[in-house]
């Protein structure tokens, strides 16, 4: 049974910082949207800079208001100049952001299609190239997944996945679903295994963030040449299950 992280008792600070979180979010949020939408006009690239700088301003304000820091373990392991899949576990909102800054320079990721639907910001994460799907259909959620990941990786754009398909509680990686494997075989593409503990300290579903440092670990690229989906999708999954629970090790141990 894998150990989880216990949260330390909320004090007034934590909900000052998470309610200072919230809001610096939300209104940057718009602002960001808005310059995004307007920015339709000017080539792709425009866009999706405005965006990695918000995500970066997200990731910063977290340190500021609520002492949320984080440490980049195998950046070695990234070939900027070759484009690859990231398969990545997925604990909080934290990553969806953060890796926008860690990782290569232009990226996308498989997420719901309903977040597009949202008023401004969803309509401005339309514009920069997400590979949107309706998990309810598993067979056309693949045929949008290949097709549009396909096209995104060469182009240069990494494709980045949560195999998951939910938020999992701190130190549990639940079973991985065999799309971005799918994908890597198709392409040829290697995989980036990347695995984190944000759910330390951003949980899921919560509102509160506390102060602590969340560590990110970055392996070594999987060979996807000649290989089948279930294959890569298993190494991937062992990779990032073991990075998880020695993560979580890590952080347990008194100070």
């Amino acid at each position: 049974m894998t150990q989880q992280a216990t949260l330390p008792e909320p004090r007034l600070k934590t909900y000052v910082g998470s309610t200072l979180l919230f809001i610096g979010i939300f209104s940057t949020a718009t602002l960001a949207g808005i310059l995004i939408l307007l920015a339709t006009v000017f080539p792709f690239n425009v866009r999706y800079q405005i965006s990695k700088a918000w995500c970066a301003l997200v990731v910063s304000m977290a340190k500021w208001f609520c002492g949320v820091g984080y440490e980049v373990e195998g950046l070695e392991n990234l070939d900027i100049g070759q484009t690859a899949i990231v398969l990545c576990n997925h604990q909080s909102a934290w990553e969806t952001l953060a890796l926008r800054c860690i990782l290569p320079p232009t990226q996308t990721a498989l997420l719901k299609r309903s977040l597009t639907w949202f008023p401004l910001w969803g309509w401005a994460l339309s514009t920069l190239k997400p590979i949107a799907i309706d998990r309810k259909s598993q067979r056309a959620a693949l045929k949008i997944l290949i097709k549009k990941g396909k096209a995104c990786l060469h182009e240069g754009v990494w494709v980045v996945v949560f195999p998951e398909g939910t938020r999992s509680a701190p130190g549990e990686v639940q079973k991985f679903s065999v799309g971005g494997a799918l994908l890597a075989e198709k392409t040829g593409y290697p995989v980036i295994p990347v695995a984190h503990n944000a759910g330390n300290v951003w949980p899921r579903y919560s509102f509160l963030k506390y102060p602590g440092t969340i560590r990110v670990k970055i392996g070594p690229a999987i060979p996807t040449q000649g290989r089948k989906a279930q294959d890569i999708n298993n190494d991937a999954a062992a990779w990032i299950a073991q990075a998880v629970q020695d993560l979580n090790k890590k952080d347990s141990k008194p100070a």
